[in-house]
């Protein structure tokens, strides 16, 4: 797919504890010459996507870059998509950083360098999650169960390997199972994950052969057996012996009690009897890799 990127807008949060303020005046640094770059910073949250919004509608060839991790990405490529054009990408520069670690394979100012001289943009999937009065794309994956439950405690803290395992063993013993409906059916579960993606949480492979651009997506249920099994399902899901069911078709649910639902590490509290789709939107983001 040949684009022409004639602008690229960094998003950056000026109060974050990352990498993401200094790694964008870098990539500033790596691409003077090649293309103007401008540096947005962010005032609130949700900010980030009105900027990418308001990016992709001012010119056309713009490339919006997050410099930030999963969470900050998912606003950016939520405000590109609501703009309906432009480029997104991703400045890897938070705590997991899955996107970038299952997707890129060389740094991004080379990536850009190669489609601003003549390359080519690479579509890939997103998928997308509607119902409780909201619709949202997610880049990677969305959750329900454990996983958000852990995430929320994660993002709540500033990391290292040794907090980072002690609030998810904590997050874990807390946590009670949810039940949802499904086809008729009512499901018990610790843990349903939608993912784009394959792996999450820096550690857990999902399924080796996952592609972000071939209108599926891989489903992982945990029922709900007691705390042990959920032990050694996630142990499961650690070494890439969980099973997974890719599937093209939505994903359609209602909620029994209110539940925390995670989109790319961003939780958002969803209403008791909600109903919800998930769905994958074939080829709905332009990126560059």
């Amino acid at each position: 797919m040949s684009e022409t990127i004639r602008r690229v807008v960094v998003v950056l949060n000026p109060n974050s504890t990352g990498d993401g303020p200094s790694n964008a005046r870098r990539l500033r640094d790596e691409l003077q010459g090649v293309v103007d770059v401008e540096l947005v910073e962010t005032e609130r949250a949700g900010h980030a996507e009105e900027i990418a919004r308001d990016a992709v509608r001012e010119q056309d060839g713009t490339l919006v870059v997050s410099a930030s991790g999963d969470g900050g990405y998912h606003e950016v490529v939520n405000g590109v998509v609501s703009g309906g054009r432009g480029l997104a990408a991703v400045l890897p520069s938070g705590n997991a950083n899955d996107h970038a670690t299952a997707t890129q394979d060389r740094p991004l100012a080379e990536a850009i360098r190669d489609v601003a001289t003549g390359g080519r943009v690479t579509p890939m999937d997103l998928l997308e999650v509607s119902g409780a009065g909201r619709t949202r794309v997610a880049h990677s994956y969305v959750g329900i169960g454990i996983t958000p439950v852990a995430a929320a405690a994660l993002n709540e803290h500033d990391l290292d390997a040794v907090k980072e395992s002690m609030l998810v063993v904590r997050a874990f013993w807390r946590y009670r199972p949810l039940t949802i409906t499904h086809d008729g059916d009512d499901i018990r579960l610790d843990s349903l994950l939608f993912a784009n993606i394959d792996r999450m949480a820096k550690y857990a492979q999902l399924a080796e052969d996952s592609a972000t651009d071939d209108g599926r997506y891989e489903t992982l249920l945990i029922p709900h057996r007691g705390k042990l099994r959920l032990l050694a399902e996630f142990t499961r899901v650690l070494r890439g012996a969980h099973p997974v069911r890719s599937r093209s078709e939505p994903y359609e649910f209602r909620t029994h009690t209110p539940t925390p639902l995670q989109l790319d590490g961003e939780v958002f509290q969803v209403d008791a009897g909600s109903s919800l789709t998930v769905r994958c939107l074939p080829l709905a983001l332009r990126t560059v890799l």
